[in-house]
Formats: structure tokens, sequence, C-alpha cells
């Protein structure tokens, strides 16, 4: 008969009560600095110091803050991700502005431009257009000049811009072709069209 100071198996009355010779448990199993049963019956101290299941953690490298340390699948991993903190997005053209990728603390802003900004009042904008808020009051004839302009018709095509410092014709008037007839020695009319 084996000389084992422990027991570690119970049979009462043909029962078995208790059973520890299966028992496969070490004490890297068993959280550090609880108290436990063996196999053979003996105690011993649990010395894993892991605090909590990690197994099923998916958290990545790049999503965790530069720096900063976690467990995932029982794994130590530094984060990479940049700590982009505080920034302001300033957006001067129709183009995207690109926002970087990275932890941001929540105080960033995406603000216009400010010589952009200027210009975003109601005179700029089409009376009736609305634009980032702001209402347009502009009718056109406030930015443009007008003229006009009477002209004989010729045999020739003729072709007519506005002036420097006009934008364009108001009235654009073509006087009527002078026709008058007369009569002539040989008993009959002359015709004169656009003559004197």
């Amino acid at each position: 008969m084996a000389n084992n100071a422990y027991i570690n198996k119970v049979i009462y009355g043909g029962n078995t009560l208790i059973d520890l010779t299966g028992d496969t448990v070490t004490a890297a199993d068993v959280q550090n600095g609880k108290i436990f049963h063996l196999k053979d019956g003996s105690t011993t101290t649990g010395t894993n110091i892991w605090d909590a299941y990690t197994q099923d953690a998916n958290a990545t490298a790049s999503e965790i803050l530069s720096s900063k340390t976690a467990y995932v699948n029982r794994n130590k991993i530094t984060g990479t991700m940049p700590n982009i903190g505080t920034t302001t997005l300033v957006i001067s053209t129709t183009n995207e502005v690109t926002i970087p990728q990275g932890y941001h603390d929540g105080g960033g802003k995406a603000t216009i431009d400010n010589t952009e900004l200027e210009k975003l009042i109601g005179s700029n904008i089409k009376n009736g257009v609305t634009i980032l808020g702001v209402e347009g009051t502009l009718t056109g004839s406030e930015l443009v000049s007008v003229t006009s302009k009477n002209v004989n018709p010729m045999i020739t095509a003729q072709t007519y811009t506005p002036p420097t410092g006009y934008d364009y014709f108001s009235q654009f008037t073509v006087n009527a072709i002078s026709y008058v007839e007369s009569d002539n020695a040989a008993g009959g009319k002359t015709a004169t069209i656009a003559g004197s």
C-alpha cells in the first residue's frame, strides 16, 4: 500500500463521494492566489495571472491607440492607431477633404476657409437660392450694365457686340429699309431701295 498522506478518493457504502484521481488541472490553470486540490489530494495555489477571458476578443493593433497595450486571445498587443487628438479640417474648394485616420478626441472641427466664407453673402447668391443657410438677394441687375443700339440695314451682314463697359443690349433696333418710288422719263416708276 502506497504511503500517501493525502486522500484523493472517498468511497462510502459502495458509493464514490469524491474522486480526484482523474483531475488534470494544474496551478497554471487556476487563478493566481486561489487554493485547490490536485489529483493526488494535495493542495496547491494557482499561478495563473490572467484576470480576463481574452480568447474571444477580436481587436487588432490598428484599432488600439498607439503605444497602448491590450490582450487579445491571450496575446499582448501594442496599438498602432495614430492619436489625432483635436484637428481642424479647412474646406476651401468643392473637392473632398480627407479625414485623417486615427483617434479623434471629439474636439475637432470642419470649417470653411475664411476667404471663401467672406464670399458667402446674400448679394453674391441668386435671389431665391439659399446656400449653407445664406439666402440670396442678387437679382442680376446689380452687376450688369446695359445699353441700346439703333442700326440701319445694309447690303452686307453686320455684327455688333456691346461696347466696352456694357454686358448686353437691352434693345436693338433695326431701322426700316428706305423705299422710294419716283416717275422716270420712260413713263414708268423707278424704285430706290436703301438709298438716298
